[in-house]
Order: structure tokens, then sequence, then C-alpha cells
């Protein structure tokens, strides 16, 4: 329960992040088969309630051909999971992000897009479900395309939940369908719902007071992070 609410809580702040957070500590008490399906379980959880208290910020047209694209990307992913060695893509996409984040940590004026960009949104979308079919990892092209958009701290927040939960939805009809969807799931949700409720309005309030000069720092230290996990993930 405490995993699962100090993982709501980065969420719910940030928009992304909570699975980095919440799968591998939660796979030190249970087995992974169940600490996977139940953190997309509440990744719908906090996308739903997130939804409904800020729908009028979601930039629908871009979550759409977010979600449009990531379907195309799944069955790539999920190929790429089982016919290219794990070790190297981590390696190889960990330096990425992290190259990535140093750059736009260094001050330096990145891609700016003052409108949507169709080719960015299926670009970004595509390798977002690329990503999440082969390790679960939708956020970093999704948050790499709202920076350059220079979305707000409000929109940034509730466009990335506009596509999580479809993006979401859809993995746990394939767990079902594959039938990772044990009753364990269901009975440790249930025990980790009212600290994730609880976490959510924690996070709402704590991203509603974030600055906007400092929100893309603070994002871009969470991609940095994600992108030395994914490195000592392939080293160790």
């Amino acid at each position: 329960m405490l995993v699962v609410f100090i993982a709501t809580v980065v969420r719910s702040t940030f928009g992304f992040g909570e699975a980095l957070v919440a799968v591998p500590l939660l796979a030190l008490r249970i087995p992974v088969d169940i600490a996977a399906p139940l953190a997309v379980l509440l990744s719908i959880t906090v996308a739903g309630v997130i939804v409904v208290q800020d729908w009028r910020k979601i930039h629908v047209g871009s979550a759409s051909w977010l979600v449009l694209a990531t379907l195309a990307g799944i069955p790539l992913g999920l190929w790429w999971l089982t016919a290219v060695n794990e070790r190297h893509t981590k390696i190889i996409l960990g330096a990425f992000i992290l190259l990535y984040s140093i750059y736009s940590l260094s001050g330096r004026r990145g891609i700016h897009l003052k409108s949507d960009s169709r080719a960015w949104l299926l670009g970004c979308g595509f390798f977002a479900g690329v990503l999440g079919g082969a390790y679960g990892l939708n956020g970093p092209p999704l948050v790499i395309y709202g920076s350059m958009r220079r979305w707000s701290v409000q929109h940034f927040r509730a466009t990335l939940q506009g596509y999580f939960l479809p993006a979401s939805a859809i993995t746990m009809v394939a767990y079902f369908l594959a039938g990772l969807w044990k009753w364990p799931v269901t009975y440790y949700y249930l025990w980790s719902l009212p600290p994730a409720l609880i976490a959510i309005f924690i996070g709402r309030a704590l991203n509603h007071r974030l600055p906007e000069k400092s929100f893309l720092k603070y994002v871009y230290l969470g991609l940095a992070g994600i992108g030395m996990l994914l490195l000592a993930q392939a080293v160790l």
C-alpha cells in the first residue's frame, strides 16, 4: 500500500512514471505476473479520475492521434520482446533517453512545436506503442512530445491521462485474454485502492502548485532517472 501510494503521487503530480516506481518494488513482495497487471489496473484508475477532474485541459486531438499510433506500434513491440536482445535494447534506449534529458537540462533550446505536428504525433505514439508492447514503457516518447509542444503543467498531466486511459484499458484486456487477470490481482487492487485515491488528490494539489518554469526541469529529471534505471538494469 505504501508503494502504491508513493507511485500514485508521482503519477498524479507529473502524469507519468508510476510503473517504474511500482512494478520493481511490488515485485519484491509479490510475483511479477501479479504486479504488472496490478500496475495497469491502478493506471486505469488514476487516469480515469484525472480525466473526470480535468477533462477540459486534455488536448483531445493530440491524445487521440497518439493512441491510434500506439495501436500500430504494440505488435512490433511484442515481436521485439521475443526477437531482440533485451540487454542491448535497454542500453540503446537508456542512453538515448539520458542524453536527451541532459541536452534539455543544459538550457539549450530544443525543438519547439507551436502547434500539433502529425508526423511527430504519429512517430511518438508509434514508439510509445513499441516500448509499451515490449517493456511497458509507453511514457518517454509521450513526455518528449509534450515537452516539445510546451504544454502547461495542467495540460501536460491531463493530456497524458487522456492517452493512458484507453491505452491501459486495451492492455488490461490483453492481460485478461492471456489469463493474467487472476483473483490475486483483484485482491491486491482492492487493498491498494484507498491509498491510491488519496494519492491522486495529493498529486493534483502538488501539480497545481508547480511553477511553469520549473515543471519541464522536473520532467527531464524524471526522464533522466528512467534512462539511468534502464542502463542499470542492462548492466546488472
